[in-house]
C-alpha cells in the first residue's frame, strides 16, 4: 500500500509523547524471506501529557501478538498504525509485547531491514524502525536497547548490534546468537543491526585516560585491503575529537560497516555505523584524492554525531539541523586542522563554499525552500538537504565568528553540561553558546540572530564605496535585503557578520576587521587609506550571502593578485570570469576573453608563490549552474556555449602555459593523498584537459596521445581518471578506446564503473549525444537501477549535473526525466525524490524549454499512486 494521503507535519504542532518507553528488548530470528521480530517493551504514561491511547507506529509488518504485562489484548488498527486502548491506568510501568513478521529480501526502499548482497543491513533515519516493528517512532522517545541475533551460521557468521556484545554462541540446527546491549539510551532511529559474511580491520586505540578502545571497519571479503585509510581516518577523528573538545568515545568499541546499497553517504547508529561503500573503500588504484577527502570527511561526520546528534539529540525532526548543521560545521573544522597548512585550510574552506553556492543557494531560491529549521513537511527525507546540512553549518559557524574559537568551545561544554542525554532544539543550543559568551556580540543579538534558523532564502548584502579625498577615508554604505520564500513574503533583518579589509593599489593591506550587519541598512566608516585601496568584504565567506559590490576589473585584477584573503583572492577571479559570462549570455552569445583576463590567469599559474590546489580552484571557470543562477532567465544551452566557448580561449591562449604547468606538476613520487600531493595531481589533471581541448581546436594529435599514454601508465586512480576524463570532456577520438579499456580493467570494482558511468552522463554534449548515450548504458549489463550509486552515477551525472544536455530544445531529457522518476518511485521513492529535484528551477528557463518542464513534472503529479516523498517534490514544484 502506498503512503500517498499523509497529512502535512507542522512544526507548531509539536505534542510531547503520551508514553514514555524506557527498554526495548528486541530478538531477531533473520531469514531473509521472513524475519520474525520479537519485541518487549517497557512503557509508562507520560504524567504530564492527558491520558489518551497508545499509537505505534508501523509500515508493512505482518501482526501476529500484541500481550500486555503477558495477557492477550485488544487492539485496533489506524491505518498503519497499531491503536491499544485497553492499558494499565496510572503512571506504573507496564510490559508490551509484539510479535511481527517482515520480508528483507523484498525491500527495495533500503529503509527498514533489508538485504544487500546476502547480508542484513538497517537504514532507521528518520522513520525506518516503524518497518521493524511497530512503536512510538520518534527522535524524543529515547529507551535502552538489548538486542538478541539469531541466524544461520553459515551463511551470516557475522552479527552485530549496538553497544556492546555481552554473549555468543551456538544453537541448534546449524544457527548462532548474539546479544548486545548498549549502555545509553537513545532514539530508535539509532538502532542498526548488521548479519552477514563479513571481514574486519581492527584496532585498539587508547584514550587519554588510559581506557581502550577496539574500532572495527567491516567489509566484504576481498575488500580488507581498502580500508586503511578508513581506519586511519577514523582514529584521527577520535583524537581530534577528544583533544579539540574534550569528547571521548564513551563505549568499548566502535564499529563501521560498508554496504554497496544504500540511500544517503552513511548513518551514526550508536556505535555501529553504516556507511555506503563509496565512504569506506579506498587504495590508490581505486580512488581518487577526492575520494580519499571524502572518506576522512565522512566517516569524521559519523564519528562526531557520537556526541552531537546520538548523546544529544533531537526533540523533533523540524530540528534536523541541530545535529546535521553542527556536526558538518564540526568535519569542516577537522578538515581543516588535518589539513594542516593555511593555504590547505583555505582550500577546504574554498571548496566548501563552492557547494554551498552551487547547490544550496538555488535551493534557498527554488520551490523547495525551507529554514534550517523548517516549519512544516510531508515528507521528512526530503528535508536532508543542503539547506539543513550546509547551511545550517555556515549558521553554527557564524556563531564561532561572533564568540571566538575558545567561546564556541565554552558553549560546547555548556552545551553538554545541559543537555547531554536529552532531546532539544536549535533554540537550546544557540542558547548555550550565547550564555557561556554573555560578552559577545551573539549573547547581545541571539533573539535576532535566530532569525537564521525560521527564516528561508539567501541575503543579499550591497556595498557602495564612498571616499572623501580630503581625509582619504572610505565609507562603506551597507544594506541587507533576502527575496520572497514559499510562505514567507517578508523577512526581518539578519545578523550578518562581514569580515573585511583594504588592499592597497601596491597591493600591501591597509586595514582589516570585522563588521556586524543587524539593521536593513547601515554605514561603516573604514580607516584612512591610500586613494585607490580596494575594498576586500565578506573575506573567508564569513556569512552565507550573496554580495553586490560594483567592482571594476581593475579592482578585481589587484584582489585577485594581492588579496592576503584566499577566499577573496578566489573569489575575485570567479567574478571576472563571471561578468564576462553574463555579458555574453545576455547579448549575442559570442565572447572572445580579453588580454588582461588571460594575462592574469596566465600570471597566475606561474606564480611560484601559490600552491597547485589554489591554482587549480582559481583557474577551473565557474559552474554553468552558478551561472545560471546570476540570471533571470535561463537557456541552459547557451550558457553551456558560453562557458565552453570561454574553457577553449582558455586553453588555447595559455597552452604553453599549461604545458609548463603539465610538467611542473605531472611526477608526484610514491602516491600519498595528502594536499600537497592531492594539489598537484589536480593541477596536472586540469592543464591536461585543457590541452586536449586546445588540442581538439588546432587538430593536433600530440596531447591526446600524451594523455592516452598517460591513462595507460597511471599509477593511481586519480593520474588515471584525470587523463580519462580529459579525453571524454574534449571530445578526443581516444577517448572511446579509453573508456573501453578502462572497463576492461575494473569490470569487478562497482565504485570505480559508478565513476565510469559517471564520466559518460555528465560530458560536454555534442549535438545532443549525451542522451541517446545514456540510454544506451541503461541497458548496459554492469547497469543496475536498484542500486542507489549505480542509478546516482548515469542518471542524476545526466539529468541533475548536465545542464547543457539535458534541457534539450526537443525536450527529449525531460521525457527521460520523467520516466526515470517514476520508475524509480515504485522501487525506491527517497532516491526518486532526489531525481525529481533536477527540475526545481524549471521557472527560469527560457521557452520553449520552461513550458516542456512544466508539462514534464506535471506527468508526473498526475501518476495516482506517488509516494509521499516525490509528491512534495511536484506539488511544491507546481505551486504558483
Amino acid at each position: 500500500m502506498r503512503e500517498g494521503q499523509n497529512a502535512v507535519i507542522y512544526r507548531a504542532d509539536y505534542q510531547a509523547p503520551p508514553f514514555w518507553i524506557d527498554t526495548v528488548e528486541l530478538c531477531f530470528d533473520l531469514d531473509p524471506a521472513k524475519t520474525r521480530v520479537l519485541n518487549r517493551m517497557k512503557l509508562r504514561r507520560n504524567p504530564d501529557v492527558p491520558h489518551q491511547p497508545l499509537k505505534l507506529d508501523g509500515d508493512e509488518l505482518n501482526l501476529a501478538r500484541v500481550l500486555v504485562n503477558g495477557q492477550g489484548t485488544s487492539f485496533r488498527m489506524e491505518g498503519p498504525r497499531l491503536v491499544l486502548e485497553n492499558l494499565p491506568e496510572g503512571n506504573e510501568p507496564f510490559e508490551l509485547e509484539i510479535f511481527t513478521t517482515c520480508a528483507p529480501a523484498k525491500n527495495t526502499k533500503l529503509m527498514g531491514l533489508y538485504v544487500s548482497n546476502d547480508s542484513f543491513f538497517t537504514q532507521c533515519e528518520a522513520e525506518g524502525f516503524r518497518r521493524i516493528t511497530y512503536f512510538l517512532d520518534r527522535p524524543d522517545v529515547m529507551a535502552s536497547y538489548t538486542v538478541t541475533l539469531r541466524a544461520d551460521k553459515r551463511k551470516y557468521p557475522v552479527l552485530l548490534s549496538n553497544g556492546n556484545l555481552v554473549d555468543q554462541g551456538d544453537l541448534d540446527d546449524g544457527r548462532h546468537f548474539a546479544r548486545w546491549v548498549d549502555p545509553f539510551r537513545k532514539p530508535c532511529y539509532l538502532f542498526a543491526l548488521v548479519a552477514g559474511q563479513l571481514v574486519a580491520r581492527e584496532q585498539k586505540i587508547a584514550a587519554r585516560n588510559g581506557r581502550e578502545h577496539l574500532l572495527q571497519v567491516y567489509v566484504r571479503p576481498g575488500d580488507l585491503d581498502k580500508t586503511e585509510h578508513a581506519m586511519n581516518s577514523l582514529m584521527a577523528s577520535v583524537a581530534w575529537d577528544e583533544a579539540r573538545f574534550g569528547l571521548s568515545l564513551d563505549l568499548e568499541r566502535f564499529m563501521v560497516v560498508a554496504t554497496s546499497d544504500f540511500n544517503m553517504g552513511a548513518m551514526e547508529n550508536k556505535g555501529l555505523n553504516i556507511f555506503n561503500t563509496k565512504y569506506v573503500l579506498a587504495n590508490q588504484a581505486t580512488a581518487t584524492d577526492t575520494d580519499f577527502s571524502n572518506i576522512e570527511s565522512v566517516v569524521g561526520h559519523e564519528y562526531f554525531h557520537n556526541w552531537t546528534g546520538n548523546r544529544i539529540t533531537c526533540r523533533d525532526w523540524f530540528q534536523l539541523s541541530l545535529k546535521e548543521g553542527l556536526t558538518v560545521f564540526r568535519d569542516q573544522e577537522f578538515s581543516q586542522d588535518l589539513a594542516g597548512e593555511a593555504s590547505a585550510r583555505a582550500v577546504k574552506r574554498i571548496e566548501d563554499v563552492r557547494v554551498l553556492r552551487t547547490a544550496q543557494f538555488p535551493e534557498d531560491a527554488g520551490p523547495m525552500a525551507h529554514p534550517v529549521r523548517p516549519d512544516q513537511y510531508l515528507e521528512i527525507n526530503n528535508f536532508y538537504t543542503v539547506t539543513i546540512y550546509e547551511k545550517g553549518a555556515e549558521v553554527v559557524r557564524m556563531m564561532q565568528t561572533l564568540v571566538g574559537r575558545e567561546g564556541f568551545e565554552r558553549g560546547m561544554t555548556l552545551y553538554f553540561q545541559r543537555h547531554d542525554g536529552q532531546a532539544v532544539t536549535c533554540d537550546e543550543f544557540a542558547q548555550a553558546i550565547a550564555d557561556a559568551n554573555p560578552q559577545s556580540r551573539l549573547y547581545e543579538l541571539l533573539p535576532q540572530f535566530k532569525r537564521w534558523y525560521s527564516q528561508a532564502g539567501t541575503p543579499r548584502v550591497k556595498a557602495a564605496a564612498h571616499w572623501d579625498a580630503a581625509t582619504g577615508r572610505c565609507e562603506l554604505a551597507l544594506s541587507q535585503s533576502c527575496p520572497a520564500t514559499p510562505g514567507q513574503p517578508a523577512k526581518e533583518p539578519f545578523v550578518i557578520p562581514i569580515a573585511w579589509g583594504l588592499v592597497g593599489a601596491d597591493g600591501r593591506e591597509v586595514a582589516r576587521g570585522m563588521h556586524v550587519l543587524t539593521q536593513a541598512s547601515e554605514t561603516l566608516a573604514l580607516p584612512e587609506a591610500p586613494a585607490g585601496a580596494v575594498p576586500s568584504l565578506l573575506r573567508g565567506f564569513s556569512a552565507p550571502v550573496v554580495l553586490e559590490f560594483d567592482y571594476t576589473d581593475e579592482q578585481l585584477l589587484t584582489l585577485l593578485e594581492h588579496d592576503t584573503d584566499p577566499f577573496n583572492r578566489w573569489e575575485a577571479g570567479q567574478r571576472l570570469a563571471v561578468n564576462r559570462a553574463l555579458a555574453a549570455i545576455r547579448g549575442n552569445g559570442e565572447i572572445v576573453l580579453d588580454t588582461p583576463f588571460l594575462e592574469a590567469m596566465r600570471s597566475l599559474l606561474r606564480q611560484p608563490a601559490l600552491d597547485s590546489a589554489f591554482k587549480e580552484l582559481v583557474l577551473t571557470l565557474p559552474a554553468e549552474t552558478y551561472i545560471a543562477e546570476q540570471l533571470d532567465v535561463v537557456d541552459p544551452q547557451r550558457v553551456h556555449a558560453v562557458r565552453e566557448s570561454m574553457r577553449e580561449q582558455v586553453a588555447t591562449a595559455l597552452q604553453d602555459d599549461w604545458a609548463w604547468a603539465y610538467e611542473q606538476n605531472r611526477d608526484n613520487g610514491a602516491y600519498r593523498p595528502d594536499p600537497v600531493s592531492s594539489g598537484r595531481r589536480a593541477l596536472a589533471g586540469l592543464a591536461l584537459t585543457h590541452l586536449c581541448i586546445a588540442a581538439r581546436s588546432s587538430g593536433d594529435g600530440v596531447w591526446p596521445g600524451k594523455a592516452y599514454q598517460r591513462f595507460k601508465d597511471a599509477s593511481n586512480m586519480t593520474d588515471r581518471f584525470n587523463a580519462l576524463s580529459a579525453l571524454v570532456v574534449s571530445g578526443q577520438d581516444l577517448a572511446r578506446p579509453a573508456l573501453e579499456k578502462f572497463h576492461a580493467m575494473f569490470k569487478d570494482e562497482p565504485l570505480v564503473l559508478d565513476k565510469w558511468f559517471a564520466l559518460q552522463g555528465g560530458a560536454p554534449d555534442r549535438g545532443g549525444n549525451i542522451l541517446p548515450a545514456v540510454r544506451q548504458l541503461m541497458q548496459h549489463p554492469d547497469f543496475n537501477i536498484r542500486n542507489p550509486n549505480r542509478a546516482r552515477s548515469l542518471i542524476f551525472s545526466y539529468c541533475s549535473a548536465n545542464p547543457g544536455a539535458f534541457h534539450r530544445a526537443d525536450a527529449a531529457g525531460y521525457v527521460y526525466w520523467s520516466d526515470r522518476v517514476m520508475e524509480l518511485d515504485a522501487i525506491n521513492p527517497q532516491v526518486a525524490a532526489r531525481l525529481a529535484r533536477a527540475l526545481d528551477r524549471w521557472r527560469k528557463l527560457a521557452e520553449p524549454m520552461r513550458g516542456a518542464a512544466r508539462e514534464a513534472i506535471a506527468r508526473v503529479a498526475a501518476k495516482p499512486d506517488l509516494s509521499n516523498d516525490v509528491r512534495e517534490v511536484v506539488t511544491r514544484a507546481l505551486a504558483e
